[in-house]
């Protein structure tokens, strides 16, 4: 465990008068640690969240922050259950987060401390699951094969393949592909849950032999159409950025995309809890998301951060004014809930000719 650094009276007395915000569970603000161990998903993502979170906590409190990685549900809930939590902070994706919560890994969010009122409403009174950031599944395409004025613009085109011809590409997994499904029957995206998964396979059944690649990484998806081995697809909105901005022919329709947030959460019984709030403070300040979209190409969830994001970025964020409002979001509650028998009959389905 890390030690605690030794600080005087004085240097108490000063950091209180420099930092005015409200303390975190009501209590005078503890002595700071020489570090946090923030845990996160490694890679671009980590090198963007140093650049734009690490460094700046590090600068604003004089705490060192060290980081690991991967993220892991079943490490987290082992922290707990044994009292020896490693983190501070953890991220921690999707499904897995509603899982956290209910079982009840994390610390409650201090939200007079972590300031979520510029947060879309309905993730503005979050209990112990912090929004950290966005990103969207959408459809994808080569604009040298569909011209302007014809091109995909709803999951009924995409799966209309005499109209908009030529193999697509799809990701190896139910979660997004039910619900295209149901949206490319006619489902409205406020009727889509609960998902009738047995319309659902059913219409994927009419695309199944039109798929000619099922990828299973991000940088297969956008790559895919790269290589023209598949003309129309789906994909994470930022690996189609990063290939369109090097000039690749590809576009991205934004029409019935959808959304998903990534999360952060404090470890239940985390001695730096204090500083985990502080820290998640400052990853929800507008500014500080406008450094990290920059980077990585992925946005935060402060809807005032677009004021701090370079503005040729802008147009390929899923929480751009144009494009925020075409989108929806995915029920990660009944994914969390359904999602291992779901995945279980996509595999059988995958089998099937």
């Amino acid at each position: 465990m890390p030690k605690l650094e030794r600080i005087t009276v004085g240097a108490i007395l000063a950091a209180l008068a420099l930092y005015s915000a409200p303390v975190a569970y009501g209590q005078a603000e503890p002595p700071k640690p020489a570090q946090i161990v923030v845990n996160d998903s490694g890679g671009a993502m980590q090198n963007a969240m140093r650049a734009a979170f690490y460094a700046e906590f590090e600068k604003r409190y004089g705490i060192k922050v060290v980081n690991t990685s991967p993220v892991d549900l079943g490490k987290l809930q082992a922290m707990v259950k044994s009292d020896n939590i490693e983190w501070a902070v953890t991220e921690i994706g999707g499904q897995d987060a509603i899982l956290a919560e209910k079982f009840g890994l994390f610390e409650p969010l201090d939200l007079k401390v972590i300031d979520l009122s510029n947060y879309p409403k309905h993730l503005q009174n979050r209990k112990s699951v912090f929004p950290k950031g966005v990103y969207s599944t959408v459809m994808g395409y080569r604009t040298d094969v569909f011209k302007e004025g014809s091109r995909p613009k709803t999951w009924a085109e995409f799966w209309d393949v005499q109209k908009f011809p030529g193999p697509r590409t799809m990701q190896n997994a139910p979660i997004d592909n039910l619900e295209f499904a149901l949206l490319a029957d006619g489902v409205t995206p406020d009727k889509l849950y609960p998902i009738d998964v047995d319309r659902a396979f059913k219409k994927l059944d009419q695309i199944k032999k039109h798929v000619a690649v099922w990828w299973t990484t991000g940088a297969q998806s956008a790559q895919v159409l790269i290589d023209k081995e598949a003309v129309l697809g789906t994909a994470w909105n930022g690996r189609y950025y990063v290939l369109i901005d090097q000039g690749a022919p590809i576009a991205i329709e934004w029409n019935q995309g959808v959304m998903k947030e990534s999360s952060f959460g404090i470890p239940k019984g985390a001695k730096d809890a204090y500083w985990g709030q502080k820290f998640l403070s400052l990853v929800a300040e507008a500014k500080a998301q406008g450094v990290y979209a920059n980077i990585i190409g992925y946005p935060g969830l402060n809807l005032e951060a677009i004021k701090f994001t370079d503005a040729k970025l802008i147009p390929f964020l899923p929480t751009s004014p144009e494009n925020f409002p075409k989108q929806w979001w995915t029920d990660l509650a009944w994914w969390a809930d359904n999602g291992p028998a779901v995945t279980e009959r996509w595999s059988r389905w995958m089998l099937q000719k």
